[in-house]
């Protein structure tokens, strides 16, 4: 098991260009369709987990996969895997390719590459989209519009959406004790 997280994440981290956000929608498809380590929904909800956590959230979304499959074990195997290749090949630029920055070639090819890469980061996100409620899209829709119009800082609005859904969950999940408002008395209590 231990080898085939980090053979996993070796070939996510080997074939994926751009950002983390490119990354997702690999891992997604190798931990969720192929290896069936996570059940989809619960795959995303690692993933807003791994945004939310400090650091790069591929790495972060590497150590919960890793963990939950192999333990601490399998955290170090699917990040080692991850970063390995990124890791050698930043090397061999820095140590071969500097000269080729302005080759029209490469410059063409990396050109190339960006539409790719958006699309790689759309469709995680059209996905996490598909499994919200109406209300949830709207404050999603809201909170884009905070950040992108008023530069409200992303931290502060997820510490405000988690306090928000802990208060929801609170709300929502009735008393155990039956003494709440509304609440009707546990049926062992009567006659």
């Amino acid at each position: 098991m231990i080898w085939q997280l980090f053979w996993t994440f070796f070939k996510i981290g080997a074939f994926t260009f751009g950002s983390g956000y490119a990354m997702i929608s690999l891992i997604e498809r190798e931990v969720v369709d192929r290896h069936r380590w996570f059940e989809r929904e619960d795959f995303l909800d690692q993933f807003t987990l791994a945004q939310s956590a400090p650091g790069p959230f591929s790495l972060n979304t590497a150590v919960f996969v890793g963990y939950r499959v192999g333990g601490w074990r399998g955290a170090l195997a699917a990040v080692v895997g991850l970063v390995l290749p990124s890791f050698f090949i930043i090397l061999m630029i820095a140590m071969y390719l500097t000269g080729f920055r302005e080759n029209t070639v490469i410059n063409a090819a990396f050109k190339g590459i960006r539409p790719c890469v958006v699309a790689l980061i759309a469709v995680p996100c059209v996905r996490m989209i598909q499994k919200l409620n109406l209300p949830q899209i709207l404050l999603a829709l809201a909170a884009l519009a905070v950040i992108a119009l008023l530069g409200v800082s992303p931290v502060l609005l997820l510490v405000l959406g988690a306090l928000l859904g802990i208060v929801l969950a609170f709300m929502e999940k009735p008393s155990s004790t039956g003494d709440s408002l509304g609440d009707e008395p546990d049926q062992s209590d009567r006659p």
